[in-house]
């Protein structure tokens, strides 16, 4: 796997897919979580059929070592790994597609360098960072109740709140997985189960630390530098963070649209796939 020394000397790992002689631009994408192993992201519904994607491990997830600082956690700084992986891979500028978690760490990374970027993808991205915490997702939880799962998905978010055993947490994710999904089919069954394993605890609790009052505010006002176009998709069964957050995401941007998909849960590369590659394709193509 190959790997870059980041701005503390750590040696972190990134996965690269697709034809390394496309003529398209590679596309940095970014794992959420926080804290969660990039292979989950797959190909992202087929986005490296034509085009290479450059997938990093942020640290202490995947094949990149723990951190020895755990202030190297923070969202911030994982914006500066992000920056130390672009000089490494020799681009000027670049496109980035960041999901979740990830958003926040591609906010802040727009907001510090916005002249690298060229077009910029969060795909169903909390608003944590906007100061806002939309209640829509469980909404959109409620509205399911019809479905066989929803019984013991409901009793096992009840049960998350409390639970600290590793292997209980996982087996309660796995049972409140089918709300991160527009259906609960095979393709999302098989995605679902490798959530727990993939899931590194220090680096989720870690993702926020340190990011006061002070540093929210100043990272949103360096949104408002950013002038290469953003595109926000959102999903109209997401019970994890609604469709409300990523309209707060994309009015912190000058130059942003809200894209929502029907039918499409937290994950609409593994719910829609011909629906969510096409969209961002003809979003990185547009002039």
């Amino acid at each position: 796997m190959p790997h870059f020394r980041t701005y503390d000397d750590a040696e972190l790992h990134y996965r690269v897919l697709g034809p390394a002689d496309s003529p398209l631009p590679p596309l940095m994408c970014l794992a959420g979580g926080p804290g969660r192993d990039a292979a989950y992201l797959g190909d992202l519904g087929g986005l490296a059929a034509h085009r290479q994607l450059i997938l990093p491990d942020g640290r202490g997830t995947g094949a990149s070592p723990a951190a020895a600082d755990p202030a190297r956690y923070a969202f911030p700084q994982l914006a500066e790994d992000l920056e130390a992986l672009r000089a490494h891979l020799g681009l000027e500028r670049f496109q980035v597609l960041a999901h979740d978690a990830g958003a926040a760490v591609a906010q802040a990374y727009a907001a510090g360098y916005p002249q690298r970027l060229t077009r910029l993808v969060l795909v169903c991205p909390g608003s944590r960072l906007q100061g806002e915490l939309p209640d829509d997702a469980r909404e959109i939880f409620e509205t399911r109740r019809h479905e066989e799962w929803w019984p013991e998905a409901s009793a096992a978010l009840e049960q998350l709140t409390e639970a600290t055993d590793l292997s209980e947490v996982r087996e309660l994710l796995f049972a409140a997985a089918p709300l991160a999904y527009g259906r609960w089919d095979e393709p999302q069954r098989a995605h679902a189960a490798t959530e727990g394993e993939q899931l590194g605890p220090v680096p989720r609790a870690g993702f926020w630390q340190g990011v006061d009052e002070q540093l929210r505010l100043t990272l949103l006002a360096g949104l408002r530098e950013v002038t290469c176009p953003v595109l926000v998709v959102t999903g109209d069964r997401d019970g994890v963070t609604g469709m409300q957050a990523g309209e707060l995401v994309a009015a912190s941007f000058p130059d942003a649209q809200v894209h929502p998909l029907h039918g499409v849960g937290h994950y609409p590369w593994v719910d829609e796939p011909t629906l969510f590659a096409p969209l961002v394709e003809n979003f990185l193509h547009t002039t």
